[in-house]
């Protein structure tokens, strides 16, 4: 069983490298809030391990092996936010920092209970697809409200889960999960977006925007005769 610490490592290097973009030690240190000593110490454990391929001065980059346990944190961390959400009525703004304790230490046979007792759900309460146990991770859906244009209406699917200010804050706009939204107007010179949210109107800046993916409606064109 792997340490805490190093799949802390391997799970950082998964969510910075996207699609398969190298990541560098300083991106990691920043991250993780450690020191670059300590960063690069547990670079080349990795590597000689097999976790990740490391290319001196060109980054880092999990291999296949790295991936399934990122991947494999990844199902088990959104199953307990669920379970904690669903089950115990912890509200979503709290729950992330308590599936990054858990997340380590439940064992795959109650894991798989609690997917089970969920029904087998495909989301976690922010929106964010639950990895397979066989390792698949589909893609994200929607697109990230601030590349949407005036007019178009879509419905939220998925929040960024690691500030819980964040969260907090999109709670008092009520903005959640499945609410539809119109961009009535987008501000120049990188100004607010402004929202029609159910009745009313909400101003949000740039930095939330991006932070949101919305799901857009298809326009039905008019019938030709």
């Amino acid at each position: 069983m792997l340490s805490r610490s190093i799949e802390d490592y391997i799970k950082t290097v998964y969510e910075l490298q996207g699609e398969n973009q190298r990541v560098f030690t300083k991106d990691i240190a920043r991250s993780m809030g450690v020191k670059m000593p300590s960063v690069s110490g547990m670079v080349k454990h990795l590597a000689a391990e097999g976790y990740l391929s490391h290319k001196p001065y060109k980054g880092v980059l999990l291999t296949k092996r790295g991936q399934r346990i990122a991947v494999d944190l990844l199902r088990r961390h959104r199953l307990i936010e669920l379970f904690l959400n669903k089950t115990l009525g912890i509200p979503w703004d709290e729950i992330h920092e308590d599936a990054e304790v858990l997340e380590h230490v439940i064992s795959n046979k109650l894991i798989e209970r609690i997917f089970n007792f969920l029904g087998r759900p495909k989301f976690d309460p922010h929106g964010h697809t639950i990895p397979g146990k066989d390792g698949n991770l589909p893609l994200s859906r929607g697109v990230p409200l601030d590349k949407v244009s005036e007019g178009e209406t879509g419905r939220v699917v998925e929040v960024s889960d690691h500030d819980p200010e964040f969260l907090r804050y999109l709670t008092g706009m009520k903005l959640k999960i499945g609410s539809e939204v119109q961009v009535k107007e987008r501000a120049p010179f990188g100004g607010p977006i402004i929202l029609k949210v159910e009745r009313q109107s909400l101003a949000i800046g740039l930095d939330a925007a991006r932070r949101i993916r919305v799901d857009i409606k298809k326009k039905v064109g008019k019938r030709s005769n």
